[in-house]
């Protein structure tokens, strides 16, 4: 009996090539059917994303139960992807979510998990994001800004860095969610500012993404969080944006998809994770002011211009120009915009996200043979509609046509890049607690 001598691959090899097959026999599929069925499958299955989310708001299964430390965030994937959709939920519905989230909310500041749960601050997070994805002045007023301020005090570490509950990890993400809230909160301060970009700068890899903590491997959510907190503080310049924005360029496969990590699959939610950051650093001035003040060493500039966009397909549509990354020797940081295509695939990325990670009877998916759920719902749509609205440099206009892959009635509403809330939510709550 001769020895088995065929390459095998590794578990990894093995997973990508079955998720490359189902990818390539659906687009397959597509491609050869009629063009009233292409437009079928193109299209954004509005009302069955509706009727599944209003469900899982309403009453959750028993299955759920592992996710009884995360209510708030089933909270937020829910009524931020019916924003997105541009719908409201009624006004018993709306008064309900507001009375659970208020008893999340700890008498000594922050939201915990659920009702009587330690506070976190990913799950303040999550709670401040959901009520103002709800909108209203009962839904803002319900938060307690004093003591929410209070809790993050707490959760600041000496090193400047901040912890996700008292005794907990420190990480990229509680940098994010605490500066995040206290931000749109108008809470923020030099206390809770200091050395947070110091810590956010040491977690930057040699590939050029972000980990969770110095010394780990670079991930999508991280570089995500990284990034925004960085804007936030007004100290982004500091990070090694061209290495940065080279990990995430090569992040997006021939699925038309990002993975979170190198060598990792495909994932729909990356698509928020992933492509946001090209959002985050296309909106720059919008974000924080007409003129960021840099935070670095004297005589260094550096100057993004987003010229990029992937040419040598077939879902994709216009000329090629390239990205350039230049340095002039002077003290500011300047982020040039121009109306042009993203830097990365958009038309690809959502091609990926409507026939692979949309279930055509409501809510989104990672990718094809996983169940959908309202996590990957959430950040599924929250990435259509950076795409879709990606190639904008005025965030009042409306997408071009030629910037939203199949029927225009697919647009979705445009969201904030930093806080990942619908933007009209985001300027009620900016000027809600901006007068409070």
């Amino acid at each position: 009996m001769e020895p088995d001598t065929e390459p095998r691959g590794t578990v990894t090899q093995r997973e990508q090539s079955m998720v490359l097959n189902d990818v390539n026999m659906l687009y397959h599929i597509y491609a050869s059917v009629p063009p009233l069925a292409q437009k079928l499958m193109m299209e954004l299955q509005r009302e069955n994303h509706v009727e599944y989310l209003l469900r899982g708001l309403q009453q959750l299964g028993p299955s759920f139960c592992s996710l009884d430390a995360n209510r708030p965030w089933i909270c937020y994937w829910i009524l931020h992807s019916m924003a997105l959709l541009g719908e409201f939920v009624d006004a018993d519905l709306e008064d309900r979510t507001i009375e659970f989230l208020s008893r999340c909310q700890d008498p000594n500041g922050g939201y915990g998990g659920g009702p009587g749960q330690m506070p976190h601050l990913a799950t303040t997070y999550a709670a401040v994001n959901a009520l103002i994805s709800l909108g209203g002045e009962k839904s803002l007023s319900s938060i307690n800004r004093s003591k929410v301020y209070t809790f993050l005090k707490c959760m600041k570490d000496p090193s400047g860095a901040f912890r996700m509950h008292d005794a907990g990890e420190i990480d990229v993400r509680a940098c994010y969610t605490a500066i995040s809230v206290a931000s749109i909160l108008n809470i923020l301060d030099d206390e809770l500012l200091q050395n947070v970009g110091n810590y956010i700068l040491s977690c930057q890899t040699y590939e050029g993404g972000i980990a969770g903590e110095p010394g780990s491997e670079a991930h999508g959510g991280y570089t995500f969080c990284g990034l925004a907190a960085m804007i936030l503080i007004n100290e982004a310049d500091r990070l090694d944006l061209a290495a940065l924005i080279g990990w995430v360029v090569f992040r997006q496969g021939v699925e038309g998809g990002f993975q979170g990590r190198t060598n990792k699959l495909v994932d729909g939610c990356y698509s928020f994770w992933q492509g946001g950051v090209f959002a985050l650093l296309r909106r720059f001035h919008s974000i924080i002011g007409e003129s960021p003040t840099p935070v670095g060493q004297p005589g260094a500039e550096c100057s993004i211009d987003n010229t990029q966009t992937t040419t040598a397909s077939d879902v994709s549509e216009g000329d090629g120009s390239s990205d350039e990354i230049s340095s002039q020797g002077d003290e500011h940081c300047h982020f040039q915009h121009r109306e042009r295509e993203p830097l990365f695939n958009s038309i690809a990325l959502q091609r990926y996200l409507l026939l692979c990670s949309q279930d055509p009877g409501g809510g989104l998916r990672d990718k094809l043979r996983k169940p959908r759920d309202y996590y990957h719902t959430c950040y599924c749509l929250s990435g259509l509609s950076i795409c879709q609205h990606s190639w904008l440099k005025d965030e009042d206009s409306s997408p071009l046509p030629r910037a939203v892959l199949g029927p225009y009635s697919n647009v979705l509403e445009p969201v904030h890049p930093v806080f990942n809330i619908v933007l009209d939510r985001y300027h009620e709550a900016h000027e809600f607690f901006s007068r409070s």
